[in-house]
C-alpha cells in the first residue's frame, strides 16, 4: 500500500472516528453514569460490590479519555497534513532528507491510527458501562473482575480468556 493509499484511508478513518466521538454514548446524552446502577455490575469472588462513587470515577475517566485521545488525534491529522504540504516543495532534497520525511509521515500516521483504535475502544467501553455488558467477559461470559476494569476500563476479556488469546 503506498503512503497516498494509507493517508486516504487514515483520513477516512478520521471521519469516521470523528463522526463517533459525537455520538450520544460519548457526549454522555444517554444518562452516563447515573444510569448504570453499580449493584448490576459483575464482580469475581471475594471482591467488594461496585460503589456509585467508583462507576462515578471510572465513567468521568473514560470521558476524559475520549477528549484526550480526540485531541490527539486532532494533532495528528495536523501534522500529517503538514507534513503532506511539506512533502512537495522537496525539490532540491537528498535522499537522507526525502527518507526522514517519508519515516515522519509513517509515524505520525502509525500515531493516529493508533489514537483511533484506543478511542473506538474507549467510546466501546463507555457504551458497555452505560448499557449491557461492562465488566463481562466476552469470551467465557465470567466476570472480568473489578481490580481489572479499574485497571484497564477497555477490557473485554478476564485474565485467563487473555491469557489463551496471547498464547494463539
Amino acid at each position: 500500500m503506498t503512503t497516498t493509499a494509507r493517508h486516504k484511508t487514515s483520513t477516512d478513518t478520521a471521519r469516521v472516528a470523528a463522526s463517533r466521538v459525537r455520538t450520544p454514548v460519548a457526549t454522555g446524552a444517554r444518562g452516563g453514569a447515573e444510569s448504570v446502577d453499580p449493584a448490576e455490575l459483575p464482580v469475581r469472588a471475594g471482591e467488594d460490590p461496585w460503589t456509585s462513587e467508583e462507576v462515578h470515577e471510572l465513567h468521568a475517566e473514560l470521558i476524559s479519555e475520549l477528549d484526550r485521545l480526540q485531541n490527539e488525534i486532532d494533532a495528528s491529522e495536523a501534522a500529517i497534513s503538514g507534513l503532506m504540504r511539506d512533502s512537495n516543495d522537496g525539490a532540491g532534497d537528498d535522499q537522507v532528507d526525502a527518507g526522514t520525511k517519508n519515516i515522519s509521515r509513517e509515524s505520525e500516521l502509525a500515531l493516529g491510527n493508533n489514537a483511533r483504535d484506543s478511542l473506538a475502544q474507549t467510546e466501546r467501553a463507555l457504551a458497555r458501562l452505560e448499557g449491557v455488558g461492562f465488566g463481562t467477559c466476552e469470551s467465557c461470559g465470567q466476570a472480568i473482575g473489578k481490580a481489572r476494569m479499574q485497571a484497564f476500563p477497555r477490557a473485554t476479556l478476564c485474565v485467563q480468556c487473555k491469557a489463551k488469546q496471547e498464547r494463539r
